[in-house]
């Protein structure tokens, strides 16, 4: 059997916005929802060789090779991004195929300089089998095995697949782009079913590493919270890490250009409600979009 590799978009060898302490990012390519609010687009889709974005690059970093795939040069690519506004799949030639065995040497060259690990997309939990197989190597590795290891997701993962997953991290970061089904639906066109029963899981199993809130002044249905929300926070420990993203228009496409974007009065405002629900360990973070940079 073939040992399973990942398309991966980007790696961030140090981050202090992607979980506690210094952190490594693996941000992977392709996701599962497809938000009109996407800070990152190109992440959601998986190139499909069309070769359309060659002719567009200025530098010539982008060619078709022999078997029909589409070759980036990251020594010619000057980051321009053309290739990526061009694309109608919202994907990136950009990217890199790891194996295991890679992307363990990658995070070990870095273990010095780092806490923990996160695993980010994109959606990282749509190439599963390859984050297992990863995360198995890594905790069995003498020399990575005490790092902290963290998922940032959109919670679509079925039950089964969390039974696998959850004992090979330390926790989850979970998003929530709206509650009500049909809110969630218009915004990411998915529904939440999956996301709440998710979170249920993660609350049982002790593994809420942090909740996230993205909050869009009159698109998203957190201000005020509905009653359920509500009732399920406050079933949640004082202590349990509440991060509310503000929305901003950095890298948006499309209708969302034009939502307005969020102030810190509605930021305030929805903190104040948390607090009052007994969720005192709110975090507002300066930037909200997740910043990156390719990893050379």
């Amino acid at each position: 059997m073939n040992s399973p590799s990942a398309i991966i978009n980007k790696i961030l060898t140090f981050s202090a916005v992607d979980g506690p302490g210094n952190r490594l990012v693996v941000f992977f390519q392709g996701c599962n929802l497809a938000c009109l609010n996407c800070h990152n687009p190109y992440t959601m889709g998986r190139c499909n060789d069309c070769g359309d974005c060659i002719p567009h690059c200025p530098q010539q970093a982008l060619s078709m090779d022999d078997t029909g795939t589409v070759r980036w040069d990251a020594d010619l690519c000057s980051q321009c991004d053309t290739c990526l506004s061009v694309c109608t799949f919202s994907a990136s030639p950009k990217t890199l195929r790891y194996s295991v065995s890679e992307l363990l040497d990658v995070v070990q060259d870095n273990t010095p300089f780092i806490s923990g690990i996160t695993l980010s997309g994109g959606e990282a939990t749509t190439q599963l089998p390859f984050i297992l197989a990863f995360l198995t190597a890594l905790r069995t590795n003498p020399a990575t095995a005490a790092l902290s290891c963290l998922v940032d997701s959109n919670g679509l993962l079925g039950k089964t697949a969390w039974q696998q997953l959850l004992p090979l991290v330390d926790g989850v970061m979970l998003d929530i782009k709206a509650w009500h089904t049909d809110q969630h639906k218009a915004i990411t066109g998915s529904h939440n079913h999956r996301v709440k029963a998710s979170l249920d899981q993660l609350i049982r199993s002790k593994k809420l590493a942090e909740l996230r809130f993205l909050l869009i002044p009159s698109v998203t249905d957190f201000d005020p919270p509905p009653d359920d929300l509500l009732l399920m926070l406050r079933g949640l420990s004082p202590e349990t890490p509440i991060r509310i993203n503000g929305f901003q228009h950095h890298g948006v496409v499309g209708a969302a250009a034009f939502w307005p974007p969020a102030q810190s009065d509605d930021i305030s405002r929805f903190q104040q409600v948390l607090h009052s629900a007994g969720l005192l360990n709110v975090k507002i973070p300066v930037h909200t979009e997740k910043m990156s940079l390719p990893f050379r």
